[in-house]
């Protein structure tokens, strides 16, 4: 009960100040309209329009509400316009991304860590490779994947790849080079070889580390799906509702497909985390 009042503030307060700002932004509208119409509004009036717009500036909560309760609750998941069809394909290029991501992430660490040569030539290009954004070179990746006939879905997977792998790089390599030099020390009086110390010692210590890195990047794995959803959006998903969305000037769609797929990224995190738990608790590394 302790940990929930502060949650249940702070969540009250961002949702006071949406409101807040919905009135301010879309209140020129509503005066706008009066004044065509020749007619004098009130404030009590005035802020019941900003609260019901066809396409506000900034679309209340009760508003983003109603459209995701239509569009997942009130249509079929198999349809085009449920969000659940949506995020159900956008999870599918986040998973795949995200196993990419730490595959890679994993070999380049265990690479990096062993080999003086791999952490002086690509550890740097791997730091760099994050300044490139992600909207610029997804296009080219899916120009180049289509010509090489790759699925679509493996398309989308390569992008989130792109921006999922990093933070798992940073974290193994931060992890596997954890254990105190003493420890190191010791599996060599014991004889141990490099792929002994590697399981026995330098794997469970790096575990937390891993996991940590996995929680940043199952959420940048996300952002790399929505990113690519843009440029292959004739497939679906949370991304291509955001497009559609502001094609037609439709905020309301527009935040309920961001909503959506910031409470995909929580649920993808909530469940690292929950992994997290169960397997240090088993590792004897946690309470």
């Amino acid at each position: 009960m302790k940990t929930l009042f502060p949650v249940a503030v702070v969540v009250a307060a961002i949702f006071a100040l949406w409101y807040v700002f919905a009135v301010v932004l879309n209140a020129p509208w509503a005066y706008s309209k009066a004044d065509r119409a020749g007619v004098e509004l009130s404030f009590s009036e005035m802020v019941s329009d900003t609260m019901a717009q066809e396409k506000p500036r900034l679309p209340a909560p009760h508003q983003v509400g109603a459209e995701i309760w239509k569009t997942t609750v009130e249509k079929k998941i198999t349809s085009k316009r449920s969000l659940i069809y949506h995020g159900w394909i956008t999870l599918r290029a986040t998973l795949l991304g995200f196993a990419f991501g730490t595959g890679l992430g994993v070999l380049l660490a265990v690479s990096i860590v062993y080999f003086r040569v791999m952490d002086m030539s690509v550890m740097p290009w791997i730091i760099a490779s994050q300044t490139v954004p992600i909207l610029a070179i997804a296009p080219m990746i899916v120009v180049v994947l289509a010509a090489l006939q790759v699925n679509d879905i493996v398309a989308k997977g390569v992008i989130s790849m792109y921006l999922s792998f990093f933070p798992v790089v940073v974290g193994m390599v931060k992890g596997l080079r954890s254990p105190d030099r003493m420890l190191l020390d010791q599996m060599k009086t014991y004889s141990s070889s490099a792929s002994q110390t590697f399981w026995k010692l330098r794997l469970p210590s790096s575990t937390p580390y891993l996991f940590a890195s996995l929680k940043v990047g199952v959420a940048a794995s996300l952002i790399g799906a929505v990113v690519a959803e843009l440029s292959l959006s004739q497939n679906g998903g949370l991304g291509a509702r955001l497009l559609a969305g502001s094609y037609y000037g439709q905020t309301i769609q527009i935040w309920s497909a961001l909503l959506s797929a910031a409470t995909l990224a929580a649920l993808m995190v909530f469940t690292m985390g929950l992994l997290e738990k169960v397997t240090l608790k088993r590792m004897g590394m946690a309470q």
